[in-house]
C-alpha cells in the first residue's frame, strides 16, 4: 500500500526508538522523509537507510528548529507531515531517580502488604533541580511548540497539513516524574488547542499518547516492569510498531475526520484519554 504516497515528512527525535520505527513504516507507506535528531550521526545513518534527510537540531532551541524548517522548505517545497516525537524520560547517567523509580513503588507494596505505614517514599519532586525541571519542559513542550509554528508557517498557505504530537499515558496519571507529566499533559492541552485554531486551513493535529513500549525510553525499568505488567490489563508492554502504524493511521487520509483525538495505545493501562 502507499498510504502516504508524495507526502513530505518530517519526524522528531528519530535516530532511534519510536521515532525510528514511525520513519520506517513511513517510508513503506510511500513518504518522503526527513529525519531530525539531536545527535547528527543518528540523524544521517537513519536518513541513509531511508533515502532521506538527516538534519541534527535540538528541538528545544527556536534558532535551530527555525533553520531546519527553513531548509525543509528550500529543499522540499513543502511539508505535509509533522510528528513532534522528541523526547526523553531520564537523563543521561541518572541512576538515582531510575533506582527509585524501580525500588520505591516495590517497597511501599511490600510495607503496605506488611499493614503499613509505608515509610518509603518517591521524593522526586523535592529533589529536582532548576535544570531538571527546564530540560524537560524545553525539549517536549517548548521543542512541540517551535516545531509546529514553523511547520503552520509551511503548512498554512497549502491550505493542509497534519501535526501529531507525542504525549503519554503519564500526562494524565501522572508518575515517572512530575515533570516529564506535566510536560506531556501540557503537549495534550497544546494538541487540543492547536487543532482548533488550524482546522479552518484544513490541517488536523492529534496527539499519540503510549503507554509502556519496549524501547530504550522504559529499558530502565527493569524492577518496576513486573509491577507495570500486573497493572497492564494485556499483562505485557508493547513494541514499537504498536505505535508506529497509530502514526501511519493518523497521517493518512483514512483519519480525515479526527483533529483534536489522543490515541492511546497502552494495553488497557489507561481507558480514557
Amino acid at each position: 500500500m502507499a498510504r502516504l504516497g508524495g507526502k513530505k515528512a518530517l519526524i522528531t527525535g528519530a535516530g532511534a526508538g519510536l521515532g525510528a520505527q514511525i520513519a520506517r513504516r513511513f517510508k513503506q507507506e510511500g513518504a518522503e522523509l526527513v529525519i531530525n535528531d539531536i545527535s547528527d550521526d543518528a540523524a544521517r545513518k537513519l536518513a541513509r537507510e531511508l533515502g532521506g534527510i538527516g538534519i541534527a537540531a535540538d528541538v528545544s532551541d527556536s534558532n535551530a528548529v527555525r533553520e531546519m524548517f527553513a531548509r525543509v522548505e528550500s529543499e522540499l517545497g513543502q511539508l505535509d507531515i509533522l510528528v513532534n516525537n522528541a523526547g526523553f524520560a531520564f537523563k543521561p547517567g541518572d541512576q538515582e531517580t531510575i533506582n527509585r523509580v524501580n525500588e520505591v513503588p516495590l517497597k511501599q507494596l511490600a510495607e503496605l502488604e506488611a499493614g503499613g505505614p509505608v515509610q518509603t517514599h518517591l521524593d522526586l519532586t523535592v529533589d529536582m533541580t532548576d535544570q531538571d525541571w527546564h530540560r524537560m519542559i524545553a525539549v517536549h513542550l517548548d521543542g512541540t511548540f517551535f516545531c509546529s509554528r514553523e511547520a503552520l508557517k509551511i503548512m498554512n498557505p497549502q491550505l493542509s497539513g497534519c501535526i501529531i504530537n507525542m504525549g503519554s499515558i503519564m500526562g494524565t496519571t501522572g508518575g515517572m516524574g512530575s515533570n516529564y507529566c506535566a510536560a506531556k499533559a501540557g503537549i495534550l492541552g497544546f494538541t487540543r488547542s492547536l487543532a482548533r485554531e488550524v482546522v479552518s486551513r484544513g490541517i488536523r493535529v492529534n496527539a499519540l499518547a503510549p503507554g509502556f513500549i519496549d524501547t530504550e525510553l522504559t529499558e530502565p525499568l527493569v524492577a518496576a516492569r513486573t509491577l507495570i505488567e500486573a497493572q497492564t490489563p494485556m499483562r505485557r508492554f508493547g513494541d514499537r510498531d504498536d505505535i508506529a502504524w497509530a502514526a501511519v493511521y493518523l497521517a493518512s487520509d483514512e483519519a480525515k475526520f479526527m483533529t483534536g483525538q489522543v490515541l492511546s495505545p497502552n494495553g488497557g493501562y489507561v481507558m480514557s484519554q
